[in-house]
C-alpha cells in the first residue's frame, strides 16, 4: 500500500527530542557528519539544561534537519520501505530533499544553514511579527491582510495555511499589529502572537530568497528519486531548475499545507506518516480530512507500531 512521509519544520523542536532513536548508531553517524560539515555538536544541543540554543533560527534549522533525515534512515534500514510522495513543512522541504536524493545531506546541511542566516539578516533590519489566526476562513484572512497592506503600505500576509481554521500571517510589526485587531474584530476565535525570531514566508523574506538563488547555483541539485510536493503550490518538479525556483520562493511566499495534504489524498494516499519530532503535522493532517490515517515517529516503538498499520 502507498504511503506519504511528511517532515516538519522549525518550530516542533525540543529538548531530548531524538528519545530512544538517539541511541542508534546510524542516528549518531548522521549528527556525526553533521557536526563535522558545520562544528556544531548538535545531538549534545539536545541535552542542554534550556532550549536556548536549538531555538535560535540559525541552530534549529540545521537541528531539524538532521533529526528529520536520522529518523528516516532508521525507519529505511529497519523496514526497508519507501514512500510514493514526501513533502514538509517550511524548513521540512529540505529534508524532503535530501531523502528524495535532490541534494546530499551534507550539501543540504550547508545550505539550510545559509538559509537561517539570510532569513535572520532580515530581521536586523526590520521589526517583524508573526501571529497565529484560528477560526476564521482562509479568503478572510487574506482579504482584511491585502486591505491593511493598501492603507500602510507595509507587509502583511497569510504565511502558513495549515487547516481550515488555521492560519499564521506575517509582516512587519505595524501591520501585523493592526492586522491582528481587524482580525479579532472579524471574528477570529483566537488571534496569538508566535515565538519566532523570523517573518516566514512573506514579502520581506525576498531579498534572503534572492540570495539563496544565488549560491544555490553553486551545488549539485539532482533529479527526485521520490516524488517532492513543494510548499508553493503543492505541484511536482522533476527538472531541478524548478525545484531551485520553488526552494527561493518558498522563502517569501505562503506554505499551503492544505492544498498539499489534498492533492495527496487525491492520489488515493490516506496514509500519512511524520517523520521528526513532535505530533504537529500529525494534528493538521487530521483536521484538513478526517480520512488521512496519520502517524508519526518519535521512537523505535513508534515504527513497530506503524509496521503494523500499514
Amino acid at each position: 500500500m502507498s504511503f506519504a512521509f511528511v517532515f516538519p519544520g522549525q518550530g516542533s523542536q525540543k529538548l531530548n527530542m531524538m528519545g530512544n532513536l538517539e541511541d542508534l548508531a546510524i542516528v549518531k553517524n548522521i549528527f556525526g557528519l553533521a557536526k563535522d560539515v558545520l562544528e556544531v555538536d548538535f545531538l549534545a544541543m539536545l541535552h542542554e539544561e534550556t532550549p536556548a540554543n536549538i531555538n535560535h533560527t540559525i541552530n534549529t534549522q540545521p537541528l531539524m534537519l538532521c533529526a528529520g533525515y536520522a529518523t528516516y534512515m532508521v525507519w529505511k534500514e529497519r523496514t526497508n520501505r519507501i514512500p510514493f510522495i514526501v513533502a514538509g513543512h517550511s524548513l521540512g522541504e529540505w529534508t524532503a530533499l535530501v531523502v528524495s536524493e535532490v541534494l546530499t545531506f551534507e550539501d543540504a546541511l550547508k545550505l539550510v544553514k545559509l538559509r537561517a542566516s539570510l532569513m535572520q539578516n532580515v530581521v536586523k533590519k526590520i521589526d517583524s511579527a508573526m501571529v497565529a489566526v484560528l477560526g476564521l476562513e482562509d479568503e478572510k484572512v487574506i482579504s482584511i491582510c491585502s486591505s491593511i497592506e493598501r492603507e500602510t503600505g507595509g507587509v502583511v500576509a497569510g504565511v502558513n495555511f495549515n487547516s481550515p481554521g488555521q492560519v499564521v500571517i506575517a509582516g512587519d510589526v505595524v501591520s501585523v499589529g493592526i492586522a491582528s485587531l481587524r482580525l479579532e474584530e472579524a471574528g477570529a476565535k483566537k488571534v496569538q502572537i508566535l515565538p519566532v525570531s523570523v517573518p516566514s514566508h512573506c514579502k520581506l523574506m525576498k531579498p534572503a530568497a534572492d540570495l539563496l538563488k544565488l549560491e544555490m547555483e553553486k551545488f549539485t541539485f539532482k533529479t527526485p528519486q521520490i516524488n517532492i510536493l513543494h510548499n508553493v503550490n503543492a505541484q511536482i518538479y522533476k527538472d531541478v531548475t524548478d525545484i531551485k525556483e520553488a526552494l527561493a520562493k518558498q522563502l517569501y511566499s505562503p506554505v499551503l499545507w492544505t492544498v498539499t495534504i489534498r492533492y495527496i489524498l487525491a492520489q488515493g494516499i490516506s496514509n500519512v506518516i511524520e517523520c521528526g519530532p513532535g505530533k504537529v503535522l500529525s494534528g493538521l493532517n487530521k483536521r484538513i480530512d478526517t480520512r488521512i490515517a496519520s502517524y508519526s515517529i518519535n521512537s523505535m516503538e513508534d515504527i513497530e507500531k506503524i509496521n503494523i498499520g500499514i
